[in-house]
């Protein structure tokens, strides 16, 4: 029986640890919080918890070697260290997250190890990359040339749940997402570059119509122009990836950020109510003078959506000394938008392909992802777990065997994930029409 080491106990392991159990794998996830990690195997006789945390190297050190792979759940500034252990005991790995370059520069010791390292193999990226390369490859292997793409990812509360004036709601802490929103971006559009600084990240959203949800928006990710590269695509005239949200969300969003309550940059709290740090960092402290200085009307979604989150409230800041613009609104998020029990999360996700072909006609191709959490789990945990945990299958039991650092983007990786994915009844739907010849 193999052995699988799990390091973190967050929102993904549950069905991560419950594939890999029912493949009949040993699974050992090692956690802070010994209580945590234990609730996530529920008593299986192959699965064991372990207390660990991540300044106890020696403990890592024995517990990546007694086992036959390593998943590491950690936040991504820890896998590098855990890759070097890997490398010192011959053992493979996999990760949903971004490669690193120092992650990247393991590559050649990993391939001389005969090692598979494996990363961005969850959603977003993961589920992502697979389906726009599956797709890419097959449109060049018919002498066809991408034209121009578009890929949008959300994680949102489901339509029935998005009932607060954000219509946002967190299945993980928000910090992430309130960190994120201090980005700007940078992608191509009909063959120029665009760069946004931060400031106007949210201000011009796209609109979209997705079918079985409604009205979205979306705002650009970071820098696309990587991709362009790494999709093998250097034809392409317009590469733009992106962000679903509900309709509001932005607008919201470029409120908080023009009024600088996004930034980690410390404020003094002490005896401050929450109207008295937001005049202490904006100048204003009332619904009347924040939309006067935003130009918006005190009706409009922003104002209502910073009111409802207690930015103009006369209770007291919970802090002592210095806090940030950053904390108070990723815990006021924590305290109010978190999903609640019973309540459904969805995951949208969205290519859109123009495609010359050999006859030189157009096609535009839409690919759709559209997923819903469950009693058993949400729909972000399932689409970020599931992926690695085929991956993890495949390397161990010898299907998947492509030493070096890699990210999904070859065959031998996307199809048979993808495959395994499409039986659990996550896949796309495709949907393609002519487009005229400009």
């Amino acid at each position: 029986m193999n052995h699988v080491l799990i390091l973190g106990a967050g929102m993904v392991v549950k069905p991560m640890a419950e594939y890999l159990l029912e493949k009949n794998f040993f699974v050992t996830i090692a956690s802070r919080t010994l209580s945590k990690a234990e609730a996530l195997l529920d008593n299986h006789p192959n699965g064991t918890a372990v207390a660990w945390t991540v300044d106890q190297a020696d403990k890592l050190d024995e517990m990546v070697a007694s086992h036959d792979l390593t998943v590491s759940l950690l936040p991504y500034t820890h896998h590098v260290t855990v890759a070097e252990i890997c490398l010192k005991h011959g053992k493979n790995l996999v990760t949903t997250s971004y490669v690193s370059p120092a992650m990247k520069a393991l590559d050649a010791k990993a391939k001389e190890a005969g090692l598979t390292f494996l990363n961005e193999i969850g959603l977003d990226p993961g589920i992502d990359h697979m389906t726009a390369q599956q797709f890419i490859d097959k449109t060049k292997a018919q002498g066809g040339e991408i034209e121009a793409f578009y890929s949008i990812c959300g994680a949102l509360p489901a339509p029935e749940a998005s009932d607060n004036p954000l219509r946002y709601r967190f299945s993980w802490s928000p910090k992430g997402v309130v960190m994120a929103s201090n980005n700007g971006a940078r992608f191509l559009k009909d063959s120029q570059v665009v760069e946004l600084p931060t400031e106007q990240l949210f201000a011009e959203p796209i609109k979209e119509n997705f079918p079985g949800v409604g009205d979205l928006e979306i705002y650009p990710n970071r820098d696309s122009l990587s991709y362009v590269e790494l999709y093998g695509i250097p034809e392409t005239k317009t590469m733009y990836r992106g962000t679903f949200r509900y309709p509001f969300w932005c607008e919201t969003l470029h409120a908080l950020k023009q009024l600088g309550l996004t930034i980690d940059k410390p404020v003094q709290a002490d005896g401050l109510s929450y109207a008295g740090f937001t005049e202490a960092v904006c100048g204003a402290s009332t619904a009347e003078a924040v939309a006067e200085k935003l130009g918006l009307a005190t009706d409009s979604p922003a104002i209502k959506a910073i009111a409802w989150l207690g930015f103009f409230d006369e209770k007291s800041l919970p802090y002592s000394g210095t806090t940030s613009p950053f904390e108070v609104l990723s815990d006021l998020m924590i305290e109010k938008m978190m999903l609640g029990k019973g309540e459904r999360d969805m995951v949208v996700m969205q290519h859109i392909f123009t495609v010359k072909k050999s006859d030189r006609s157009r096609e535009e191709t839409r690919l759709r992802l559209l997923d819903f959490g469950d009693k058993k789990h949400t729909s972000i945990a399932k689409t970020v777990a599931w992926p690695a945990a085929i991956a993890v299958e495949m390397i161990l039991n010898k299907e998947l065997d492509v030493p070096g650092v890699h990210i999904p983007l070859i065959k031998e990786i996307y199809e048979p994930v993808l495959d395994g994915l499409a039986k659990m009844g996550i896949e796309m739907t495709e949907e393609t029409k002519e487009v005229a010849l400009a």
